[in-house]
């Protein structure tokens, strides 16, 4: 028995019917809903509640997290865009014009996040210009990660009805 057989019958190399799949999907949209540009939500949460050094914690990382990405942005932000852009689309031809369904299942799970990178970066702009600070900061956080959980739910939506979409299409024995 050939060593790669062996592998493909007891690992399902199928993207939409794998489990470990969903599992990953799962924990990039519940990380990405959880580090609003990189501040993670309960240090938000603490600084409304309890204030004081949980505020300053959230302002100094708000702070590095936004020089950061606005550094990054300014410097090689159009070599990103059009890398990204770049991979996006060979990730488009290859899922959906030559039905690669690991290329698919990249697809969408890349493009959702470019979304989220674009309006991350528009938040540090936001944050940065406008010098927010306290209850301003804090609210603007969480306005930041409602669009990022709307874009996660619409995300994983359309991509659990491509999946069933495709399982049903192959049927049961990948025929």
């Amino acid at each position: 028995m050939d060593w790669y057989q062996t592998v493909f019958e007891v690992i399902d190399m199928r993207s939409f019917s794998n489990l470990w799949f969903w599992i990953m999907l799962a924990v990039i949209w519940s990380s990405a809903s959880y580090f609003v540009i990189g501040v993670p939500f309960d240090l938000i949460t603490r600084a409304g509640r309890h204030g004081g050094q949980a505020a300053e914690d959230l302002a100094t990382l708000v702070r590095i997290n936004v020089n950061r990405i606005l550094y990054i942005s300014s410097v090689s932000g159009l070599w990103l865009t059009g890398l990204g852009f770049f991979f996006l689309t060979i990730l488009a031809i290859l899922g959906f014009g030559y039905r690669m369904e690991f290329a698919q299942a990249v697809f969408l799970i890349l493009m959702p996040l470019s979304g989220v990178a674009a309006v991350s970066v528009r938040t540090c702009h936001v944050i940065h210009n406008f010098d927010l600070q306290g209850d301003a900061l804090r609210a603007r956080l969480m306005f930041h990660r409602r669009i990022t959980q709307v874009i996660g739910m619409f995300a994983i939506f359309v991509t659990a009805m491509w999946g069933m979409y495709q399982n049903l299409s192959l049927g049961v024995l990948g025929g």
